[in-house]
Formats: C-alpha cells, structure tokens, sequence
C-alpha cells in the first residue's frame, strides 16, 4: 500500500479533476473489495468522488468537453462543516460529558454515548451529519470514546454518567489544593521463568526459542501501577501476590514513600480512583 500511495502522489498533482476520478475508480476497482474506501484514505479524495468515477469508467464515455474537466481554483471543493458552521464544534460539546467548554484542561474527559447517537442528536439541531465525521471531530477535540456498555462485565449503571461527573469534581477539588490524585491498576500478570508468552522475536528460520510445556504451580509476576494525575509521573510495584487487597495497599504506600511524600509535602489528603469490574 506504501508503494500506491506514493504514485497517487505522484500523479495526481498533474491531473486535472476528472482524470483523477479515473484513475483513482481504476486503482480501487483493482483492489476489489473495500477498494474505494482504501483509495480515499490513500489519496485523501472522498469516497463520493471515487464511486462517481466507477460510474464514468463503466458508461465508458470519455467526456473530452464536460466542464467537470475543469480544475477547480486554489480553495475550490466542498468546505469542512466546521468551516461552514463554526457553531458546530460548540453544539458537540456541549452534548459530551462532562460539558468542559470553556474548561480545556477538565482533569477527566469522556463520553458515555456513540457517534451514532451523537448524530441523531446533532441532526435534531439542524445538522446534517454522519457518525464517521463526528468521530473526526471528536479525535481533533481530545476526547476518548467508550461503549455504551461493558457487556463483558454486565450492564451499564444507570448512574454512570453522574458518577463520572462526581469524580471529575472530586478530581479538580483535590487538585486545587494540591492535594494527590492517583489512579489505581493492576496490570497483565506473568509467568516467572522460561515459559510460552504471546509476544516474537526473530530467530533463525525453524529454529523456535524452547520453552517449559507446563506451568502448572509456577509463581506469577503481578505489576500494579499508581499513576500520578497532576504530576503525569508512574509507578509500578511487581510482586507474587494473588491481586489481594493488602498488595494493592501495599504498593499504595511504596508509592507515597518513593514518591508522594516528596511531591506533596503538606498533603493531608488522598484522592484513589480506581476500576472495580463487575465480577
């Protein structure tokens, strides 16, 4: 694909609109399956452009005297919808908890519902807008997206929204007055010895790095990380525990002893945020 999309490059700069179509519908008919939105991405021509174009190769009618022969002026196209409506990127956020606007550095950005249903309310507003543009839009805004539900670990709260709400509070409380935030996790754990992992290497052909064949009783390494909001500073403590709760007290102090106590000299507060998975 790297090569494709060095001679798109290359060549489109020295066609004129329709022939880029052309070219651009014959690469992607090439390709076969998913090809147009491939081509787009690689040439950054919209996929309407792309299938207009399959249309033209299949009516096999050169048009040597269409206006759409024409190259467009510097600035010519379609504009960005943000462009066209600055109020757009307003509206989105104000539709995205927590509502940060005229807050940009909110300790906790997320939102609790989809592109698709953050169309259907834009649409509402006058917008005509699809769920991929709103995914654009939200990348550029620095927001994270989550899934309705953790289907995995049961059913979505009902209050989950307010409870992001009441943490973001509690977060920008305790960060005014510089008292620590940290988030708490216990990481993948691993197997301590010559034993199989997921991960490769390059070796020499047919010759595989020998492994043991059971792990049955072997002692597992359990990384659990403390991460600091306010100083974006780490810290992973790495024991044989089964994931108890005395070792996630225990790496809690490691942490403020190496350094918290350091950090927040007059603290007499700690704030702990962390994920409790439905079991």
């Amino acid at each position: 694909m790297e090569a494709l999309k060095k001679k798109i490059k290359k060549l489109l700069p020295h066609l004129n609109e329709y022939q880029k179509r052309i070219f651009l519908a014959a690469e992607a008919e090439a390709i076969g399956r998913g090809g147009n939105t491939i081509i787009s991405n690689l040439s950054e021509i919209s996929r309407p452009t792309i299938i207009q174009g399959r249309k033209d190769l299949e009516a096999n009618k050169p048009q040597t005297d269409s206006p759409l022969l024409r190259t467009r002026s510097v600035g010519g196209g379609r504009k960005k919808l943000t462009v066209k409506d600055p109020a757009l990127l307003v509206d989105l956020e104000s539709l995205v908890e927590p509502l940060t606007r005229g807050e940009p550095d909110s300790p906790l950005r997320w939102t609790c519902k989809s592109t698709r249903t953050l169309s259907e309310e834009l649409k509402k507003k006058g917008y005509n807008i699809s769920h991929t543009v709103i995914s654009e839009l939200l990348s550029e805004l620095g927001y994270s997206l989550q899934s309705n539900a953790k289907r995995i670990e049961g059913n979505q709260h009902p209050d989950r929204n307010a409870q992001f709400n009441y943490l973001n509070k509690q977060t920008k409380a305790h960060l005014s007055k510089d008292f620590p935030v940290i988030s708490v996790d216990t990481k993948k754990k691993e197997l301590i010895g010559n034993y199989k992992n997921a991960g490769k290497e390059y070796r020499p052909n047919k010759d595989p790095r020998e492994v043991e064949v059971h792990d049955f009783g072997t002692k597992r390494a359990v990384p659990y990380g403390i991460y600091d909001v306010k100083k974006n500073e780490g810290l992973v403590n790495v024991g044989q525990s089964c994931d108890t709760a005395e070792f996630a007290v225990e790496s809690i102090r490691r942490w403020w002893k190496c350094m918290g106590k350091q950090k927040y000299k007059t603290a007499n507060k700690l704030l702990i945020t962390a994920d409790g998975g439905v079991k």
